[in-house]
C-alpha cells in the first residue's frame, strides 16, 4: 500500500467522524481507571466487552448515518478480506487489555475501507486529546498537523517494534515472533514489543519510530496505521513485498529508506 487513491468525499466527511470518534472517546475516559479492574479471564473478558458495548453505543449509529450505504464489520478481530464496497472497520476501544488494566495505551479508531484499502481514518487518544487523521490523497495529520515519517536510511539506527494481534494465536505464529524480534535486534537499534498496533503505527507515521510489523491479518489493528503511515509518506507491504491491503497475511510499514532492508530481515522468518 503506497499513499492511496484520492478519496473525493473525505473532506466534507472527516469532520463528522472526528466528532463522533471524540464523544466516543469521552465515553471510554469516564471508563478508565488507574487500577486494573478483574483478576480472573471471566473478570478481564468481561470489563473488555463492557467498553467495547458503551463505545458502540455512541459511535455505530452515528458513523453509518455519515456514510449512507456503509456497512460494518461487527468482529473486530477478523481478518481476510472483505466483500466488495465500503465498510467501516472500527475499534471501540483499540487496546482495550490496556484500558481494564490501568495503563494508558489506549484509542478510539474509525476507518472507513474502500474495496479492501483504507481511505479515511480517525484514531481519538481521549486522556491526551490527540487526534491523528487521514484522508487518501490527502496526507496524514496530528490535530491539524501534517505528520512525516523518519528519514532514517541505517536500519542499524531504527526504532522498530511489533506485537501479536490477538490472544491464542497458533504456537507457529508465536514462534515466528520471537524469531523476529531477535532476528531485529541483531539488525536493528531496539525494539520493542507492545499491543495494540495501532498505538505503535501511529509514532510510525510520526516519525518518532521507523518502522512496524505483525505476523497477521487482524484488520482493525491495521488499517488505521497503515492509512496514516501511507499518507505521511512510509512504504506499507505485506512481508513479500506486495502492496497490503485489508486481504494481506502480513504487514510491514516502515518509513522508505529502510523498507527494503527491514523487508529482507523479516523475509526469512
Amino acid at each position: 500500500m503506497n499513499a492511496a487513491t484520492p478519496f473525493a468525499a473525505g473532506t466534507a466527511l472527516l469532520p463528522e467522524v472526528t466528532a463522533a470518534v471524540g464523544t466516543a472517546g469521552r465515553t471510554l475516559r469516564e471508563r478508565h481507571t488507574t487500577h486494573a479492574r478483574g483478576v480472573s479471564l471471566a473478570e478481564i473478558v468481561a470489563e473488555i466487552h463492557a467498553n467495547d458495548d458503551a463505545v458502540l453505543d455512541v459511535l455505530k449509529e452515528p458513523l453509518l448515518r455519515a456514510r449512507p450505504g456503509s456497512r460494518w464489520v461487527e468482529d473486530e478481530l477478523a481478518g481476510g478480506a472483505l466483500p466488495p464496497g465500503e465498510w467501516w472497520i472500527v475499534d471501540p476501544a483499540e487496546g482495550n487489555i490496556n484500558h481494564v488494566h490501568g495503563t494508558d495505551d489506549w484509542a478510539v479508531t474509525a476507518t472507513l475501507v474502500s474495496d479492501n484499502l483504507p481511505v479515511l481514518t480517525v484514531v481519538h487518544l481521549p486522556l491526551t486529546g490527540d487526534t491523528y487523521t487521514a484522508v487518501a490523497g490527502g496526507g496524514a495529520h496530528l490535530d491539524g498537523r501534517p505528520l512525516r515519517v523518519s528519514a532514517k536510511t541505517d536500519l542499524g539506527a531504527a526504532l522498530v517494534g511489533t506485537g501479536q494481534a490477538r490472544p491464542g494465536e497458533d504456537e507457529r505464529t508465536f514462534r515466528r515472533i520471537g524469531d523476529s524480534v531477535t532476528a531485529m535486534l541483531i539488525n536493528g537499534l531496539v525494539v520493542r514489543v507492545s499491543v495494540p498496533a495501532t498505538m505503535q503505527l501511529i509514532h510510525v507515521a510520526a516519525g518518532r519510530t521507523d518502522a512496524f510489523w505483525q505476523f497477521s491479518d487482524v484488520r482493525s489493528g491495521l488499517v488505521a496505521g497503515a492509512l496514516l503511515v501511507a499518507e505521511a509518506g512510509g512504504t506499507v507491504t505485506d512481508l513479500a513485498g506486495e502492496p497490503w491491503n485489508a486481504g494481506s497475511r502480513d504487514f510491514l510499514a516502515a518509513a522508505p529508506g529502510i523498507h527494503t532492508a527491514a523487508l529482507d530481515v523479516l523475509a526469512a522468518i
